[in-house]
Formats: structure tokens, C-alpha cells, sequence
């Protein structure tokens, strides 16, 4: 018993910080929910445009570290954060700031779920043989269409596209190169809406961000989503390896 347990205490702390993702996951989806929300920002506007103006660059480390904790730890309000971004710092340096912390947040989750049960799995499948075999196979050989389609899909939600790469084994560059690229779409979007934010809360309405959702700009989306699922179609069809 003394030789197992010294293996076992290191296999557990890998699973740390995942747990306590998963953990300030439930805790903030019950208690957070009233604070990380558009009244939250219409109440508090001119504190934080006055504060902006006088502490900008300070502001925007805060703005990302926010940002980056409700990613990292797939807390409610990502869309408020990311309707904030343009409501504070206009549509390109929003998008700038918005992309960044979804990333870094994007890529903490990422790294948890790998180190731990990640590691795990991912060991499993590539010892595995049969459909599991085949699956793992396939999946490294469409990786960056696959990991493109997660970021692009609309439906797909952002916690999943960060844990589900992490648990099957894909490599963290194209993880990484995919989520920035992949996410640019989207935080336009939200970022937009910011922007005309001031005028909206004018008016005692709330954002309407089911405007993701209308013809013009859902369509350029699904276009990428088409685009990216390509090289798969492409491959399946003609039973090629290159293209």
C-alpha cells in the first residue's frame, strides 16, 4: 500500500484545477447571474466611461482579467462581457480586447482539462483499437477543420469547444490558432452591438442579441462553417489522405 500511494497524490492533483473550473462553473451559475448582466452596465455606464477616460489603459487590463475569470471559469455573462468590449473601447479595439481574453480564457480551460482527465482519455484512445482507434485517427487528420467547425457553429457552446479538444488530444498550437481565428466572426458581432449600446440604454431597452441571428449575418457564418467542413467532404468522398 505505502509504494501505490505516492502514484496516486499526483494523479489527483492533476485533476485540480479542472475540478475547480468546474466547481466556480456551478457556484457562479447560481449566485452570479444577477450581477453579470446588462443592468449591471446600465446602472454603472457613466462610472465606468468616466473611469475610462481617466484610467484607460488601467481599464483595459481590468476589462481582459474580467473577461478572462468568466472564460476560465465558464461563469454567466460572456456575452455582457463581450457587448461591454464595444460599449467601452469602440468596434476594433473591442474586438481586440474581446478576442484576447476569450482566448487566454479559452486556453486556461484547455490546458486544466488536459493535464488531467485530458491526459487520461487522450492515453486511452491512442492505446485503443476498433471505432475508438479509427475515431481518434480520423479526428487528427481533420484537426483543424474539425476544431474551425467547434469555434464557427453557433449552436456549439464556448465551454464545450474549449474542454472536448482538450479531452481527445489535439494539439495545443492548432487549438490555439483555430480559437483566435475562430472566434473573430462572433466577437465582431457582439462587439457591434456594443457599440451602439449608449443609445439603446437611452432609449430603457435592453441589447438585442438575437441579431446574431438575422439573414446577413448568421449567412457570412454558416459560409465559414461551409468552408471549413470542406477538406472533410473533400476527403470523404474522393478517399484521399492529401488533397
Amino acid at each position: 500500500m505505502e509504494d501505490v500511494q505516492p502514484d496516486r497524490k499526483p494523479g489527483l492533483l492533476r485533476h485540480a484545477p479542472l475540478a475547480a473550473i468546474l466547481l466556480a462553473a456551478v457556484v457562479g451559475y447560481f449566485t452570479l447571474g444577477d450581477y453579470l448582466s446588462f443592468d449591471t452596465l446600465r446602472d454603472n455606464r457613466e462610472a465606468l466611461l468616466e473611469y475610462r477616460d481617466s484610467n484607460y489603459l488601467s481599464l483595459v487590463g481590468i476589462f481582459i482579467a474580467i473577461y478572462f475569470v468568466i472564460v476560465a471559469f465558464s461563469l454567466p455573462g460572456a456575452a455582457v462581457a463581450s457587448v461591454t468590449g464595444g460599449f467601452l473601447f469602440g468596434l476594433a479595439l473591442g474586438t481586440v480586447f474581446n478576442v484576447t481574453a476569450a482566448t487566454l480564457g479559452a486556453v486556461a480551460i484547455f490546458q486544466a482539462a488536459r493535464w488531467g482527465l485530458g491526459k487520461t482519455l487522450a492515453a486511452k484512445m491512442d492505446a485503443s483499437d476498433g471505432s475508438l482507434k479509427k475515431l481518434k485517427d480520423g479526428l487528427e487528420e481533420h484537426e483543424i477543420s474539425v476544431l474551425f467547425l467547434l469555434r464557427l457553429v453557433p449552436a456549439v457552446p464556448f465551454f464545450v469547444a474549449n474542454l472536448l479538444p482538450a479531452l481527445v488530444g489535439v494539439k495545443f498550437r492548432n487549438f490555439l490558432f483555430t480559437t483566435v481565428l475562430g472566434i473573430i466572426p462572433g466577437a465582431i458581432v457582439f462587439t457591434w452591438i456594443g457599440v451602439g449600446l449608449g443609445e439603446v440604454f437611452d432609449r430603457g431597452e435592453s441589447p438585442d442579441l438575437s441579431l446574431l441571428w438575422e439573414p446577413q449575418i448568421i449567412g457570412p457564418i454558416l459560409g465559414l462553417c461551409v468552408l471549413a467542413a470542406l477538406p472533410i467532404a473533400i476527403k470523404t468522398l474522393t478517399g484521399k489522405k492529401d488533397i
